[in-house]
């Protein structure tokens, strides 16, 4: 029974990799720009994506394991769970959490990096197909990773020599579950140093990336819904082309011949009416775009579809909106929970021993991984959100350098480098995401699952307490369960042992990690209570044509009011409407 138990655990992740490989692979078709397309940059793309996605999506699968070595009901060990059992199962997950852990690694400092200077390197020279060139490149593109090689190695050797704070004060800090988080050799110091470092540095990303993304997502969606159709728009930027071209013929005609040109007047008009025709020109091939004049079968019956389910964009926005809303408010009942109750404070990374605040997330999934794998599905729609959430800050705020902008993120123009090191920068805060999900989003069954024990006691410390006759004896798993006879019975997950091993050695992580949530939440609130009252506006000075032509797609994507635009583009034909500008008829023009 338990082999089939692990065996459907480990079919469920696998399948949930394929998945996640299925949303890399959109993510990089549908952000990257099509003239640009390189399938070395492609391939690198989902690889690393997928990578990340499968670590975060490994906490499920952890949990899974160590709760199904304990009956919740009776809380004590199943009686297949011996302690060789258990540590066979911590094993292979251990294999597993370090190879992820170790390809993000390499992936974020190395190949990306590579692949990186490889398509400056082919972009810089002349297009050449004979190996000497190739080999060239890579040796070019090789010389400029040596800089992130040696960086890497500079990172590990100060985690092998630095020593790790053990001195602690406090009655708790003499058990086994402390104990067993300060044993560890160089190597083990040097990784669990490295991983603190890059959690520091993907924190900072978190904060400033997703918590804006997560409070602009659901705006958008609910902002999505068009307030004028397709065809709708097609006819009035039609009929408003028609007249603003007879408009020019007559000023050119009552001018023709005139001594001096036209007068300023007619020339101020002539020239609005010419950036006005240019608006036009852009609106009448985006209408053309949005019904699929043109296009094929597959690309028209797509169109249709999507304006079929339109409206659950809406119903979904308020949704994610109401989602948003009870993790905030969750992330802030732990942070406050920990900073006023955590049993060493920021000695351990603000650790708690126990959970003393209700806290609705954290509830539903310990509820839910009683049944496996009702907690994986939350799990996995919970790491989407964050990392569409994350997504959507980078696509919003673009690539930055303090206040200079270095790349933007936008669907179909996202150039081969920007999508590059948008990778580099979501690795980076799905290790942050990995933190906040287990020691702030859900704690509780981050670290012990749904895991319990039996406080009645007994003669031996190593008999296994009866509970079936007492019920209220049976407590959940904490880190303080071990002073009330759980030593045999309580499995900490193996990424909650991980990431509670950072903030224990070093301390300073852990505060950084920690504090560095009131932060989120902070910008989370200003983002989404400005988003509410008003919406970003496009620069078009900053941006080129193509940008200038997306920001005219908002006629398509403007605020909703009405649903009578998405039926008028399922059935690609408009109601008759009296001819008048296209500027009062939507945006103003340039």
């Amino acid at each position: 029974m338990a082999l089939i138990q692990t065996a459907f655990i480990w079919v469920a992740y696998a399948v949930a990799v394929g998945l996640v490989a299925l949303v890399a692979a959109i993510f990089t078709y549908t952000y990257q720009t099509p003239r640009d397309r390189s399938a070395l940059v492609s391939t690198i793309t989902v690889i690393t994506l997928t990578s990340l996605l499968a670590t975060v999506l490994l906490l499920p699968v952890d949990i899974a394991l160590v709760s199904s070595t304990t009956s919740s009901k009776l809380g004590r060990k199943k009686d297949w769970a011996t302690p060789e059992a258990v540590h066979n199962i911590l094993f292979q997950l251990k294999i597993v959490y370090y190879a992820l852990y170790s390809l993000d690694a390499v992936l974020c400092l190395l190949v990306v990096p590579f692949t990186y200077f490889f398509y400056e390197e082919l972009d810089d020279e002349e297009a050449d197909n004979d190996r000497q060139s190739f080999g060239s490149k890579a040796l070019g593109a090789l010389k400029y990773t040596l800089i992130f090689v040696v960086l890497v190695l500079i990172l590990f050797l100060v985690g092998f020599f630095v020593p790790v704070a053990r001195n602690r004060e406090g009655k708790h800090m003499d058990l086994d579950y402390f104990k067993k988080l300060l044993q560890e050799d160089h190597g083990t110091r040097a990784l669990t140093f490295s991983l603190g470092f890059l959690i520091c540095i993907g924190t900072l990303l978190y904060v400033l990336y997703t918590a804006a993304g997560l409070a602009l997502l659901p705006i958008s969606f609910i902002k999505s819904a068009p307030s004028i159709s397709a065809p709708q728009l097609s006819e009035t930027t039609a009929s408003a082309l028609e007249q603003n071209r007879e408009r020019q013929h007559q000023l050119e005609a009552r001018n023709t011949g005139r001594d001096g040109g036209l007068p300023a007047k007619d020339q101020r008009e002539l020239e609005a009416l010419k950036r006005e025709e240019r608006t036009l020109v852009r609106r009448e091939r985006l209408a053309a775009e949005a019904r699929g004049d043109g296009k094929s079968f597959i690309v028209r019956v797509w169109t249709k579809t999507c304006a079929i389910f339109r409206p659950l964009k809406l119903i979904g926005g308020i949704l994610l909106l109401l989602l948003g809303i009870v993790i905030w408010a969750s992330m802030l009942i732990t942070g406050i929970d920990k900073a006023k109750n955590s049993i060493c404070k920021e000695g351990c990374g603000y650790i708690l021993g126990s959970i003393n605040i209700f806290q609705p997330v954290n509830y539903i999934f310990v509820q839910a991984s009683r049944v496996f794998p009702i907690d994986y599905v939350l799990m996995a729609l919970l790491v989407l959100l964050f990392f569409s959430s994350s997504v959507a800050g980078i696509a919003t705020i673009g690539i930055r350098f303090l206040w200079l902008r270095i790349f933007d993120i936008r669907k179909g123009h996202t150039s081969p480098q920007a999508l590059l090191m948008a990778t580099v920068m979501l690795t980076l805060i799905m290790l942050a995401i990995n933190y906040s999900l287990v020691m702030i989003v859900a704690p509780q069954y981050g670290i012990y699952g749904a895991q319990t024990f039996c406080s009645f006691p007994t003669k031996h410390p190593d008999d296994q307490p009866d509970c079936s006759n007492h019920p209220e004896k049976i407590k959940p798993c904490t880190e303080l369960s071990e002073a009330y006879g759980s030593k045999n019975v309580c499995t900490p997950s193996v990424v909650s042992t991980f990431l509670n091993r950072v903030t224990v050695n070093f301390p300073v992580f852990g505060a950084i990690a920690f504090w560095a949530q009131f932060a989120f939440l902070a910008v989370f609130m200003i983002v989404f209570v400005t988003s509410l009252f008003r919406t970003p506006k496009l620069d078009i000075n900053q941006f080129d044509e193509d940008a200038e032509a997306d920001e005219e797609e908002g006629l398509l994507a403007s605020t909703g009011r009405r649903f009578g635009a998405t039926w008028q583009d399922i059935r690609g034909k408009a109601k008759n409407t009296t001819s008048g500008s296209g500027v009062n008829n939507g945006q103003s023009s340039d």
